[in-house]
C-alpha cells in the first residue's frame, strides 16, 4: 500500500537481507591483445584501479556500444566493465542446454572462473566480491550474452550449425558478472572468495 506520495510501507517491501556467500577461484584469465577479446590462462591475475594492466577493458572509461542504445556510438563513459566473471556451474548448464561437451571461460573472455557461487549471473549490483588475498571487485550487474562470443564457441565445433546464434538465446541470465575494482591486489587459482550480498529489494 502507498501514501497519498506514492510511498510504500516499509513493511510490505519484498526485500532479502544481506548475507556473505563462500565461493572458490577456479581460474583466473587475462587478454593476451588488446585486438582479441579470449583469454588464456595465467598464474596469477594482477589487478589496478584502471581493471587488469594491459587488458582489452582496463581503463577508467570506456566508449560505449551497443549495450548503451541512450547514447550515441562512441560515447566516453565510465568503466564499470573491467572484469569478466564465470561459473563452473552455469558454463555446464549452457553447454549441456546446447547439446555441447563444454564451453570454457576462456573461449568468450572470462578473466575469473568462480565455482561454487549458486547462481552467480542474479547476484544483485553492489555485491562485493573479497578475495582472500585482499583484491576486491564490485559487480556493476550480469554480463549479456552476444554473437561474438557464440561465434568464439563455435570454432571449436566446426560441424555444428547455428551456435553463434545459439549461445545469446541460451547463456541469457547465465553469461556471468562484470564488475570494477574497488580494491587492486593479485588473484590466484585455488583462492577462497566471499561474496558480500547487500540487502536488496523489489523496486515497483
Amino acid at each position: 500500500m502507498a501514501d497519498l506520495f506514492g510511498r510504500e510501507h516499509m513493511d510490505e517491501l519484498q526485500s532479502m537481507p544481506a548475507r556473505k556467500l563462500p565461493a572458490t577461484t577456479v581460474k583466473v584469465l587475462a587478454t593476451q591483445t588488446p585486438d582479441d577479446f579470449r583469454t588464456t590462462w595465467t598464474a596469477a591475475l594482477k589487478l589496478c584501479f584502471e581493471g587488469i594492466p594491459g587488458g582489452r577493458h582496463t581503463g577508467h572509461t570506456r566508449r560505449s556500444g551497443s549495450r548503451e542504445p541512450w547514447y550515441p556510438r562512441g560515447t566516453e563513459m565510465c568503466n564499470e566493465r573491467q572484469v569478466s566473471i564465470l561459473s563452473v556451474e552455469e558454463l555446464a548448464e549452457v553447454a549441456a542446454d546446447m547439446g555441447l561437451p563444454r564451453i570454457e571461460a576462456e573461449w568468450i573472455g572470462g578473466n575469473i572462473l568462480l565455482e561454487g557461487l549458486p547462481r552467480l549471473s542474479l547476484v544483485p549490483p553492489r555485491t562485493r566480491l573479497v578475495f582472500a588475498g585482499g583484491a576486491v571487485l564490485r559487480v556493476d550487474g550480469d554480463n549479456m550474452p552476444c554473437r561474438i562470443a557464440g561465434a568464439s564457441i563455435a570454432e571449436h565445433y566446426p560441424d555444428r550449425e547455428g551456435i553463434d546464434l545459439l549461445f545469446p538465446k541460451t547463456a541469457r541470465r547465465r553469461r556471468g558478472l562484470v564488475a570494477y575494482v574497488e580494491r587492486p591486489g593479485v588473484i590466484r587459482p585455488g583462492e577462497a572468495v566471499t561474496a558480500h550480498i547487500p540487502e536488496h529489494w523489489l523496486y515497483r
